[in-house]
């Protein structure tokens, strides 16, 4: 399939699992303690773990507002996946009404069921490791499943839990060795405080460049980490989903650059997704104007600047009409940007994201690389 002459892979689409698939595929042992998804209104996406509600409305008036302003029942775009609620065969269809080739597949609901802290820091409220590990191993498996409706077009992101460095490290190997998956992904926000360039981290690291698998961030809203990209004093959509987005990729990324990850690891491909990419050259520049200055006292183990960290090993997604786009390319090349539909979700353009993107003023070599030739690389396709 292609449209106007391009294959297109789609580095970021997403499902909608069934609010009972940890029910159905979590380990015996912690079937009675299974997250539940929240199903009150269409598109409620949350879910409930160990009796906390994340990434719902709950609490929230001006949060509720604007979801009951996007039922869909207003919204018919996504009836057709809704009547077949949200099976492979409608993600198919979806791909197919864009002119989308492959895709790899990120969750929704699953975007929160690990935003929570350990339950050594915060009690009965938190997730033990092995619960964790459980919780993701679960939709690994539904994922697979998923898959299998058409295993050339569907190619799952793994969920691994920070919460559990031995089980994490163990599925990632499960992930690609077994379930064919293509790239692990991991929520920006840092479990127990602890960030993404403490040592503890470095078997995820390890296992990912041994397996030739990209870590991605990918965050979703609001959950129960930190820091809370939504910066907490906002109650309006318009206003905290401004910055969450963006700056939980964002600090994920200074934090693998400048905490030295991809300078021990440089074969390590990460991703940072469902973000935009337009702040990358302040980011950037910012990055290498504050390492000038010093980096040789705190971060002397560096032996490039950051933006050729970034040139070598990152990737950041460009949304359909991201017209500033133009501005990346110029600053940075267009070797590190991937296309993302970020089906289906409220603020995605289906069935036009793939028309919209073809209308952004870059050049046709740059397209060309947006639309298949990053992604592959990223995913290793």
């Amino acid at each position: 399939m292609a449209k106007n002459g391009f294959k297109i892979l789609d580095s970021d689409m997403h499902i909608v699992e069934p609010p009972d698939l940890w029910q159905r595929y979590i380990a015996p042992a912690y079937r009675d303690r299974a997250p539940i998804g929240m199903d009150r209104y269409p598109r409620d996406f949350g879910v409930k773990v160990n009796g906390t509600a994340i990434g719902a409305a709950d609490g929230n008036p001006m949060r509720v507002k604007a979801k009951e302003a996007d039922l869909d029942a207003k919204n018919p775009r996504y009836l057709f996946a809704i009547q077949r609620k949200w099976d492979a065969n409608s993600q198919v269809q979806a791909m197919d009404a864009e002119g989308i080739d492959i895709t790899v597949l990120f969750p929704t609901r699953g975007l929160f069921v690990l935003g929570l802290d350990s339950a050594a820091t915060v009690g009965k409220k938190g997730l033990e490791p092995e619960y964790a590990t459980a919780i993701a191993r679960a939709y690994n498996d539904w994922m697979f499943d998923f898959c299998s409706y058409d295993r050339s077009r569907l190619y799952g992101a793994g969920m691994i839990a920070p919460h559990d460095i031995e089980g994490s490290v163990r599925e990632i190997r499960r992930c690609v060795k077994d379930l064919g998956f293509k790239a692990i992904f991991l929520l920006p926000g840092c479990v127990n405080k602890k960030p993404w360039h403490h040592a503890d981290y470095d078997p995820l690291w390890v296992a990912c460049q041994e397996m030739d698998v990209p870590i991605v961030f990918h965050g979703g809203g609001r959950d129960l980490l930190t820091p809370d990209f939504g910066l907490e004093v906002f109650d309006l959509v318009t206003m905290w989903h401004t910055f969450s987005h963006p700056l939980g990729p964002m600090t994920a990324l200074v934090s693998l650059i400048a905490g030295g990850i991809f300078e021990r690891f440089p074969d390590l491909r990460a991703g940072f997704l469902e973000a935009n990419c337009s702040w990358a050259p302040w980011l950037l520049y910012r990055l290498d104007e504050t390492y000038e200055w010093r980096g040789r006292v705190e971060i002397p183990g560096l032996t490039m600047n950051p933006s050729d960290y970034f040139r070598r090993n990152c990737f950041i997604s460009v949304e359909s009409d991201e017209d500033p786009v133009r501005w990346v390319v110029e600053a940075l090349g267009d070797d590190n940007i991937v296309f993302s539909t970020d089906y289906p979700h409220a603020d995605a353009k289906f069935p036009e994201s793939v028309s919209r993107v073809l209308e952004l003023p870059v050049p046709q070599a740059s397209m060309q690389k947006f639309l298949w030739d990053n992604c592959a690389r990223l995913y290793n396709l």
